[in-house]
């Protein structure tokens, strides 16, 4: 009872007065700490009213896409000295996330996942293990300091963040050749590491999504309920700056020549070479070292090294390297860049439209304002839309 959660609407009719009351009769405050949180409204930011008809049913809500989904959903939006603006399609996005969940659990099953009772995440001698135990470590620290403070935005972002793109999209996929290889050590430690993130992501993400963790729990965890578990202290000792330095050099690349086949509307089934000029040391080692994992997730016929940038070739700014894509074989070039100054014209034309109508006073004063906010998102969208595609052409021109 020393922390009271409440509305900010009722401060003074209910906070203010248990703060009297306890005071006056008891000579000590009831509570020390109030959390003073958001009202839920609808997805355009009205309030809730049955007479509007926008009245969304938590249960209904639950029914649909599980209590954990809405649970997720209602943390994430609670930002202080803002309102929550609700929708069904935020829901659904928490119900994907946790799914994500369940289906790195089903790889650790499908795998052999199982947690160790001898296991030591400091005793990793793989890269790629070290570096997932340091942001693992990392994660637990982050999130610990954002619930300390009641930052609980913050704190399932950054467990989003972590768990689908950390875990479920990087260490889950990097990790499949060591799971599935012929090396025994290495095995071994991997499965070993990955349950044990698991466990550790289990844990964070409990008060959060508490129902399929706790199910989770039932099949991965090594004692009967979660909920009984300690949250997890793992100090600082586990960061290894090396390993994250080399493996966030890896991740970078794949993500900017994924980034760069999009832009260039490279097929996707397209196998294509890649040269990586002034390259340091450094660099040409973890290409050599990864070279496999590069090839594989970035759809890659080769990456090596190269003296100069070939023609026919996009760039690609890495580091102190450059990442030369040889996209001449496999696209039209001449063909492509009519494409993305067609789609600059387009986007530059309905620009001006949303610029226009909102530089319209008489629009101005009579729309209402979830509508001039809509427009005003258009108008951003085409706006990030336009600068991307002309960065694409620049791109384009420069290969030719």
């Amino acid at each position: 009872t020393d922390v009271l959660v409440t509305g900010f609407d009722i401060i003074f009719f209910w906070v203010a007065r248990m703060m009297m009351l306890g005071i006056h009769f008891m000579k000590a405050p009831p509570f020390h700490t109030v959390y003073v949180h958001a009202l839920v409204r609808d997805e355009q930011g009205q309030k809730m009213s049955k007479s509007k008809g926008n009245v969304i049913d938590p249960l209904e809500l639950i029914d649909q896409f599980g209590g954990d989904a809405l649970r997720f959903t209602l943390a994430s939006l609670a930002a202080p000295g803002r309102d929550i603006k609700l929708s069904e399609q935020r829901v659904e996005g928490s119900r994907n996330f946790v799914t994500k969940l369940w289906n790195a659990a089903r790889f650790c099953e499908i795998n052999g996942c199982v947690l160790e009772a001898g296991y030591d995440p400091a005793a990793c001698q793989q890269t790629l293990n070290r570096w997932m135990v340091g942001e693992t470590a990392r994660c637990a620290r982050e999130v610990a300091d954002a619930l300390a403070v009641y930052r609980f935005n913050d704190a399932s972002q950054i467990l989003y963040q972590f768990t689908w793109g950390t875990f479920c999209d990087w260490y889950v996929e990097l990790s499949k050749p060591l799971v599935t290889g012929d090396d025994a050590t290495e095995r071994a430690e991997t499965q070993a590491t990955t349950a044990w993130v698991l466990a550790q992501t289990l844990k964070m993400l409990h008060p959060f999504v508490p129902f399929v963790t706790e199910e989770l729990w039932t099949q991965f965890g090594d004692s009967a309920l979660l909920i009984d578990e300690s949250w997890p202290d793992l100090g600082e000792g586990l960061a290894d700056a090396d390993a994250r330095a080399e493996m966030e050099w890896v991740i970078g690349l794949i993500t900017g020549i994924r980034s760069l086949r999009s832009e260039m509307n490279v097929p996707p089934g397209a196998k294509i070479p890649v040269r990586l000029t002034d390259a340091n040391e450094t660099s040409l080692t973890w290409l050599t070292r990864h070279n496999a994992l590069l090839t594989r997730l970035a759809r890659l016929e080769s990456a090596v090294p190269g003296d100069e940038i070939p023609k026919g070739a996009v760039q690609l700014v890495h580091g102190e390297a450059i990442a030369a894509l040889l996209i001449a074989e496999v696209i039209d070039l001449a063909q492509e860049k009519a494409r993305l100054e067609k789609a600059i014209a387009k986007t530059e034309s309905e620009a001006m439209k949303l610029e226009k109508k909102l530089g319209n006073a008489q629009f101005m004063a009579k729309a209402p304002e979830a509508v001039v906010e809509e427009q005003r998102e258009r108008l951003a969208t085409e706006q990030a839309t336009r600068a991307k595609l002309a960065d694409a052409l620049d791109r384009l021109s420069a290969a030719m």
